[in-house]
């Protein structure tokens, strides 16, 4: 692969993630729920409409 391939590959990956991110997010909203994550080796709990912009 050329590098230009790869930087449309990755850019097109990135998107994605973001996408997928978002529509997750979305979809936690609608129960009111939670996202779970690990932040410095410890478990953070954030609510789903605390992260709307």
């Amino acid at each position: 692969m050329n590098n230009e391939k790869i930087i449309e590959l990755r850019e097109k990956i990135l998107k994605g993630i973001a996408l997928a991110v978002e529509k997750l997010i979305h979809t936690k909203q609608k129960s009111n729920g939670e996202l779970v994550y690990s932040k410095d080796g410890k478990i953070v709990f954030v609510k789903a409409n605390d992260l709307i912009k």
